[in-house]
């Protein structure tokens, strides 16, 4: 019986860059929270390897072993074949963790189907440095190159609209970006948000330390922000991840609707979807 498991967009809703280590890989400090907003993986026992991308996001997909999804299954399936589907629905290099969160669902699937034990730590990070936190896409703080991670509790009740221009930014090449590789970190201690008022008034004193660099490579992005200021009942707005994906919480599931809309009709050619921000698998 094949398992589906979901792959949610991963939401970094601060992006502290904090240094670089010797081997070029920088450190980071970030509040990580997942939407229910994604795709979907499938995978069944099969006699040989099949695998298909489909959905209304596939174009350009490449299903060959660059994809993060069959190099998440090679780590598991130990020379056994398997069927697997991949549905994509968030863009890609889009700052929300796609490719990420589509190989932490691979992992998760197999490890369902086949009742095998997940690779080791070292082995999920050679994936890519989100892997770890969406393997268990759960709200976290994730800090040193990603391996290192914090659980928070529960966010308050926020709607989000993800706002992507089309533009894609490798995450190397928003690093390289930077005008400084280091910064000061979150504070040490990530306060329990009682309503969503505490969680902005918190988030507005943090950053997104690849925003200023992004924009400068991609204006549309800057665009976006500006597009997404102007909706009504907009609590914060700011770039995720590596960009260009932008993001704008909202206090109800209408005033997401409406600023969802109002931002389509402006921009048709931008992707746009809204959900809940919180954990995006159970």
């Amino acid at each position: 019986m094949a398992i589906r498991e979901f792959a949610p967009a991963k939401i970094n809703l601060t992006l502290h860059v904090t240094g670089q280590q010797s081997d070029g890989y920088h450190l980071i400090d970030s509040l990580v929270a997942f939407a229910d907003i994604g795709d979907w993986v499938a995978v069944d026992k099969a006699p040989e390897m099949h695998f298909t991308v489909r959905g209304p996001r596939a174009m350009g997909v490449p299903t060959d072993d660059s994809n993060l999804v069959l190099r998440a299954a090679d780590l598991m399936l130990s020379g056994q074949s398997a069927s697997i589907t991949l549905e994509k629905h968030l863009p890609a290099a889009s700052g929300i963790g796609g490719g990420s969160a589509d190989a932490a669902a691979m992992l998760r699937a197999i490890h369902k189907l086949y009742k095998q034990p997940l690779p080791s730590a070292p082995d999920i990070l050679s994936l890519g440095a989100d892997v770890p936190i969406c393997l268990e896409s759960k709200t976290a703080r994730m800090q040193g190159i990603g391996e290192v991670l914090t659980p928070i509790p529960a966010l308050p009740p926020v709607w989000v609209v993800l706002v992507n221009p089309g533009v894609e930014i490798s995450t190397p090449r928003s690093f390289k970006a930077l005008a400084s590789k280091e910064n000061p970190s979150m504070p040490e201690i990530i306060p329990v948000f009682k309503n969503l008022g505490e969680m902005t008034a918190w988030l507005l004193d943090q950053r997104n330390d690849l925003q200023p660099g992004a924009i400068a490579m991609e204006p549309v992005i800057g665009d976006v922000l500006a597009a997404l200021a102007t909706t009504k009942k907009l609590v914060l707005t700011r770039m995720s991840g590596s960009g260009a994906t932008c993001f704008g919480l909202y206090a109800t599931e209408e005033d997401a609707s409406i600023a969802t809309r109002s931002i389509s009709v402006r921009h048709p050619e931008w992707w746009v979807a809204t959900g809940t921000l919180g954990s995006g698998v159970n």
